[in-house]
């Protein structure tokens, strides 16, 4: 069986998903273009280098939808025989792009693929595809699809978290985000789209006494009868204490991000050092009205298939899908310290939904790199209680 490689990883910097932000004025097309146009630079691949183009979007439609990673193949001069598909796990998209390239490199089924995911929430918002998940009352009904900050405070109430623990994590991953970004980490990742190459979401001023004084974000959803659908599915669920605030929720942004997936043959073939090999990979579903914890599962599956223990993992990069989701990681994986989001995450930077998995990826693989250690994860939750991961050991 052939081995995956990692052979590079890039993404735009993370825009906030509003007029005037970073990225607003810029397509999802252009966004994941500019991408191809820079890793086949970097590289001198030729247009008919790569064997596929396999893309995470979450709402496919409107400027995201007609399968873009063909349009953004053509766009960027790969020529015509570069094909390309788009995939949907919702949040977890860009993880599967990667898994699913690892999978047909390991099968022999493709020898270079480009995988990642793209996200642009100024051009395609949230619901805009209105999915029956999200729109049809039945089906709403049927299976308990509450708004993901619920699903949040639903899991601070069950595994008894409290506000102070969350606003403490909150505050944590501003802070590492600022550092990271003081210290350069990110600059050979990030490719410059027009003027803007940075995660402009970050807010590096952040306390534990500014954030005390928000109010919860939720409630009102809550109140609004989204307590009473939990309540419906989980009769044993008393009152949900609604805890998550803006400094303990992602932050949604517009990115694009790509990995540079192959085996050892291609890789030689085209002059690619290996950065990292795609050990093992898992996708997983949880209970649909939690939903969000389905991500630490994966996690547990994707080690046990690599014959590892979560102390056998350096560097754990998994997006903070609240900050109830992750306390509990940290909790349950025994995961403590600079192992875990060591570098800040999607709460400060940024959650570009399809794309994340992939901004995940290159985060990984430079902190191994800096720290010359030997394995690190990747995970993500997404909508309906599904997760995805990946394990990734740096080559030396």
């Amino acid at each position: 069986m052939t081995r995956a490689y990692l052979y590079e990883a890039i993404r735009t910097g993370r825009g906030k998903a509003k007029p005037g932000g970073g990225l607003a004025q810029h397509t999802p097309l252009q966004l994941l273009t500019a991408l191809l146009t820079e890793i086949s630079a970097r590289h001198g691949l030729s247009g008919d280098a790569v064997d596929d183009v396999l893309i995470g979007t979450a709402t496919q439609t409107g400027a995201q939808g007609g399968n873009i990673a063909r349009t953004a193949a053509i766009l960027a001069g790969w020529g015509e025989t570069t094909p390309g598909m788009t995939l949907n796990r919702f949040c977890a998209s860009g993880i599967d792009a990667i898994n699913t390239a690892a999978a047909y490199t390991n099968a022999a089924m493709a020898e270079l693929i480009v995988a990642g995911g793209v996200e642009s929430v100024s051009h395609t918002p949230m619901y805009s595809d209105h999915a029956p998940l999200f729109e049809d009352p039945d089906v709403v009904e049927r299976t308990g699809s509450v708004a993901m900050g619920i699903a949040a405070d639903l899991i601070a109430t069950l595994e008894g978290f409290d506000r102070p623990e969350l606003d403490a994590y909150g505050v944590r991953t501003q802070r590492l985000a600022a550092e990271a970004w003081q210290a350069g980490r990110f600059d050979g990742d990030v490719v410059r789209i027009g003027d803007f190459a940075s995660d402009e979401a970050i807010r590096p001023a952040t306390t534990l006494e500014s954030v005390a004084q928000l109010p919860a974000l939720f409630a009102q959803f809550g109140a609004d009868g989204q307590d009473d659908l939990v309540r419906r599915h989980h009769p044993d669920v008393g009152e949900i204490r609604h805890v998550h605030t803006v400094a303990t929720s992602p932050t949604i942004v517009d990115a694009a991000a790509i990995t540079l997936i192959g085996g050892e043959a291609a890789g030689a073939r085209h002059g690619l050092r290996p950065r990292a090999r795609i050990v093992s990979a898992a996708s997983v579903a949880g209970n649909p009205v939690i939903m969000l914890t389905a991500a630490q599962q994966a996690v547990l599956t994707a080690l046990e298939r690599a014959g590892l223990h979560p102390d056998d993992v350096a560097v754990f990069e998994v997006a903070e899908a609240f900050a109830a989701s992750c306390l509990k990681f940290q909790r349950d994986l025994k995961v403590t310290g600079d192992r875990f989001n060591p570098n800040g995450g999607t709460i400060a930077m940024g959650h570009a939904f399809g794309a994340t998995g992939a901004i995940l990826a290159a985060n990984c693989v430079g902190e191994l790199e800096r720290r010359g250690e030997r394995y690190s994860v990747i995970a993500v939750s997404g909508a309906a209680g599904l997760g995805s991961a990946t394990v990734l050991e740096r080559v030396v």
